[in-house]
C-alpha cells in the first residue's frame, strides 16, 4: 500500500502555479501531523513548536516596537515639560514684577494725591492769611467810617465809597460782630465795663464800645463791650425770704 504523498510536497507546485497565474503571494502549507506519514514515526515537539515560535517571535517584536514607541513618546513629553519649565518660571517672575510695579504706581498716586491736597490747603491758607492781613490793616479805617456814620457825617459820595469798601471786605471774608443783647463770650468779647441788673438772665452785652471782626474762623479783633450781670431785685428778694422763714416757723 503506497502512502499518501504529503501536502508539503504539493506546496511548491501550488506556489509555482500561483506565481505563474498572477505573481500572487505564495501559499505556504505546513504539515502539523504528529506522525510522519512516510516513516510512521512520532515526530518531535520541536517541529510542531517551530511554527508557534515564529508566531511568538513576531508578536514579541510587535510588542517591543509598541513599547519603544510609548517610551519615545514619554521622553518627548518629559523633554517638552522641561523646556516649558523655564517659560513658566519666567512668567511667574514677570507677574511678580508687574504686581510690584502696580503697587508702586498705586503708592505714588496716593502720595501725589496727598501732596496735591496739602499744596492746595497751604495755598488757601497763604491766600487767606494775606487777605486777613490786609483786612486787619483796614480795621481802623472801618472804625472811623462807623463813627462818622453814627455822627451823621457819612453822606453823599463819601458814603457810597464806604459802602463799596465794606462790601468788598465782606466778600473777601471779613465779618463784624458785637451787638447789644448778645450773650457775653470771653473768647470774642473784651469786657471793659461791668454792671448788674435784674432785667437780664445772665452776662449780657449791653454796650458796644468797639466792634469786633473775624476773618473766617480767625478772630482779628475782639469786641470791646460793657457787660451786665444778673442780680435779683432787693425789694422782691426780701419778702420772698420772709415768706420762706414764716413757712419754716
Amino acid at each position: 500500500m503506497t502512502p499518501n504523498k504529503p501536502e508539503q510536497d504539493r506546496g511548491p507546485q501550488q506556489a509555482s502555479g500561483a506565481q505563474d497565474e498572477g505573481e500572487q503571494e505564495p501559499v505556504v502549507v505546513r504539515d502539523r501531523r504528529r506522525i510522519d506519514p512516510e516513516t510512521g514515526d512520532l515526530r518531535s515537539s520541536d517541529d510542531s513548536q517551530s511554527d508557534a515560535g515564529e508566531v511568538t517571535d513576531s508578536m514579541s517584536g510587535s510588542l517591543d516596537d509598541e513599547l519603544a514607541k510609548v517610551a519615545a513618546e514619554a521622553d518627548a513629553v518629559e523633554t517638552a515639560a522641561e523646556a516649558e519649565a523655564p517659560t513658566s518660571d519666567a512668567e511667574t517672575e514677570l507677574r511678580r514684577q508687574v504686581e510690584e510695579l502696580t503697587a508702586d504706581v498705586k503708592r505714588v498716586q496716593a502720595e501725589y494725591a496727598n501732596y496735591r491736597k496739602r499744596v492746595e490747603r497751604d495755598r488757601d491758607s497763604v491766600i487767606n492769611n494775606a487777605k486777613a492781613s490786609v483786612a486787619e490793616s483796614l480795621l481802623t479805617v472801618l472804625d472811623d467810617l462807623e463813627r462818622a456814620e453814627s455822627h451823621g457825617d457819612l453822606t453823599g459820595p463819601f458814603k457810597a465809597v464806604a459802602d463799596k469798601l465794606n462790601a468788598a471786605l465782606a466778600d473777601a471774608g471779613l465779618e463784624g460782630f458785637g451787638q447789644e443783647g448778645d450773650e457775653f463770650d470771653p473768647s470774642v468779647h473784651e469786657a471793659v465795663q461791668h454792671e448788674t441788673s435784674a432785667e437780664v438772665s445772665g452776662p449780657t452785652v449791653t454796650t458796644v464800645l468797639r466792634r469786633g471782626y473775624r476773618f473766617g474762623e480767625r478772630v482779628l479783633r475782639p469786641a470791646m463791650v460793657g457787660v451786665t450781670d444778673y442780680e435779683p431785685d432787693g425789694n422782691g428778694a426780701e419778702p420772698e425770704s420772709q415768706g420762706e422763714t414764716s413757712e419754716q416757723g
